[in-house]
């Protein structure tokens, strides 16, 4: 997966259509580890790793993780309530929990959550991080802007960012 190290034997995935595509989930007895775009979903980057997993509409955390994502793009849910595998460097896991620190419907910039973080000079190393943030929308990367207020770097494409701003800027 983005960041590194192998899933359990035990992860099984599915996936959803949504209002941002079709989105592959990835979960395992320990909770989730994935929620890939359709660009993800179909590199070869993850393809292999996809063809060797179990697909399975009843898992547990799968299933929740459908519930509470359909009920983030109904205006619903503000707050995901899941097990989240991070498997990253300490940097990366890092960067990927200050991001849920991010209040829904708020941005900030890289360089503010360098800071946050603990280091003003890692604006850069920051933008890695978020960029390999597997667990998407409900790790919210989609909340980092530019400095300048402007959209940019997004996995999933800035058209999907722009939508889930604006999903969340409708509904808070």
């Amino acid at each position: 997966m983005r960041g590194g190290r192998a899933l359990p034997k035990s992860s099984t995935f599915d996936e959803m259509d949504s209002p941002v595509g079709r989105l592959t989930i990835i979960s395992s007895a320990e909770g989730l580890h994935a929620i890939l775009w359709d660009s993800d979903r179909h590199s070869l980057r993850y393809e292999k790793t996809i063809s060797d997993l179990i697909r399975s509409r009843d898992e547990t955390t799968i299933v929740q993780t459908k519930e509470q994502l359909a009920e983030y793009f109904e205006g619903k849910r503000k707050i995901f309530d899941l097990p989240l595998i991070f498997n990253g460097t300490d940097f990366q896991i890092q960067a990927w929990k200050q991001l849920l620190r991010i209040p829904y419907a708020k941005t900030i910039s890289y360089a503010e959550q360098a800071v946050e973080i603990g280091n003003k000079n890692k604006a850069r190393a920051v933008g890695m991080a978020n960029g390999l943030n597997p667990i998407s929308i409900i790790v919210p990367c989609h909340r980092v802007i530019g400095s300048k207020g402007n959209l940019v770097g997004f996995g999933g494409g800035l058209d999907k960012k722009a939508f889930l701003l604006r999903l969340e800027s409708e509904h808070q």
